[in-house]
C-alpha cells in the first residue's frame, strides 16, 4: 500500500472566525478562499463503551451539501509516533507493514492516508462506500437504526472479523450515534498548494451541548517529504500571524468524548 498525506494544522478560533463562524478578512486573503462554504454533517457510531474506537476503528457517516448520496467510511488507525521508528519515513514504512500483516491491501479496496499533524503522525487505513440519498433532503443524516444498517451492509470483511468471527456486526447492533456535527470547509491556496479550512462546531462537554468550534487548516501531498516540508512552512507562518494552536488536531477523538 503506497500512502498519500494530509497536513493538518490547529488554528484559533477566536482569531480567525468573524461573528459568523466564518474565516474572517485576514484569513480569508491569507489563504485566497474562494466561494462559499461547503457544509458536511457528520456522525460517528460506537457502542456506550466505545469498543469499536478502543480497537483502532472509526466508524463514519457524512452527508455533503450538493451531493445526492451518503458516504460510509470504516477506518483503521495506527499511531506512527508510538514505538514504530525513530524517522519519519521508516515510521510510514513500518506502519504500513503493520497494516499489511493485519491482511489490509489496496486490492480489497483499502485506501492508505498517513495523517500529519503539530506533531502526531497516523495511518490511516480506510473503505469507503456510497449509498444512495433517496428520501432525505439536503444534509440530513439517517435515523439510528438505518445508519446502522447501512454500517452493517456496506461493512468490509476486516472490520466484520477483526476480533472474531461476528465481532464488527455485533458491535454495531450495540452502537449508537456520536454526533451529529454540521461542518463547513472553505478552499483556497496558500504557498502553491489547495488548502482547505474546515470548522467543526463540536459541543463543549458531554454534559454541555454549548458548542466550540474547532479550525483547522489541511492540504494533501503525495510525499513525505513535501508534507514535511510544507507543513514547517504552514506552522510557522499561521504562528507569525498569532493564529496557531500548539497542538494536534482530534476532532474525532473529541467528538467521542464529548457525544
Amino acid at each position: 500500500m503506497n500512502p498519500d498525506f494530509e497536513v493538518k494544522v490547529l488554528l484559533k478560533a477566536s482569531a480567525v472566525l468573524g461573528s459568523d463562524n466564518k474565516p474572517n478578512d485576514a484569513v480569508a486573503s491569507a489563504f485566497s478562499l474562494s466561494g462559499g462554504a461547503k457544509k458536511m454533517n457528520v456522525q460517528f457510531f460506537d457502542t456506550n463503551c466505545q469498543e469499536i474506537y478502543k480497537s483502532g476503528w472509526s466508524l463514519r457517516i457524512r452527508k455533503s451539501e450538493g451531493e445526492n448520496e451518503f458516504e460510509v467510511n470504516y477506518k483503521k488507525r495506527y499511531p506512527l509516533d508510538e514505538g514504530f521508528s525513530t524517522t519519519d519515513a521508516d515510521a510510514v514504512s513500518a506502519g504500513v507493514k503493520a497494516a499489511e500483516s493485519d491482511g489490509f491491501a489496496s486490492s480489497l479496496g483499502y485506501e492508505a492516508q498517513v495523517e500529519v499533524g503539530y506533531q502526531k503522525k497516523t495511518l490511516s487505513i480506510s473503505h469507503t462506500a456510497t449509498h444512495p440519498d433517496s428520501g432525505f433532503s439536503g444534509t440530513t443524516l439517517p435515523a439510528e437504526d438505518k445508519s446502522r444498517e447501512f454500517l452493517n451492509t456496506y461493512a468490509p470483511e476486516k472490520f466484520r472479523t477483526w476480533a472474531s468471527s461476528n465481532w464488527g456486526s455485533e458491535k454495531l447492533e450495540e452502537s449508537r450515534i456520536y454526533g451529529p456535527v454540521l461542518a463547513k470547509r472553505f478552499k483556497g491556496k496558500w504557498n502553491g498548494l489547495r488548502v482547505s479550512i474546515e470548522v467543526w462546531p463540536i459541543r463543549s462537554s458531554k454534559l454541555n451541548a454549548e458548542l466550540e468550534n474547532i479550525v483547522e487548516v489541511s492540504f494533501k501531498a503525495d510525499i513525505l517529504t513535501t508534507a514535511l516540508e510544507q507543513r514547517g512552512k504552514l506552522v510557522a507562518f499561521v504562528e507569525s500571524q498569532g493564529w496557531l494552536v500548539p497542538k494536534d488536531s482530534l476532532k474525532t477523538a473529541l467528538i467521542m468524548e464529548r457525544y
